[in-house]
């Protein structure tokens, strides 16, 4: 199953935060520090057992974690290049609708 499939069909399902973490293989306390960081949410809740993730969530944090492991970058860094890969995705499904080819 692709990702944006799977973000797709979680998309409408609320993930708690456990749930997260275990999509994500990692520890609730990994998931923790990268929101209270504001690499996922700008202001979260600060009561974790409010906070509540999207399918989009969950393909943005397993970016996350593939760039910190692949790649020994900071969360900082690795936000940002999700940020920018997300953006990049944006602008081809516009140039897409656009009718113009994205090379």
């Amino acid at each position: 199953m692709s990702d944006e499939l799977e973000a797709l069909l979680l998309e409408r399902a609320a993930l708690t935060l456990e749930e997260l973490a275990a999509g994500c293989c990692v520890e609730v306390e990994w998931v923790v520090a990268r929101v209270q960081a504001e690499v996922l949410h700008d202001k979260p809740p600060p009561d974790p057992a409010l906070w509540s993730f999207s399918g989009r969530d969950l393909l943005r944090l397993r970016r996350i974690r593939a760039l910190e492991r692949d790649f020994d970058a900071n969360p900082e860094l690795a936000a940002l290049v999700a940020d920018l890969v997300e953006e990049l995705d944006r602008l081809r499904v516009r140039l897409s609708r656009a009718g113009l080819a994205a090379d």
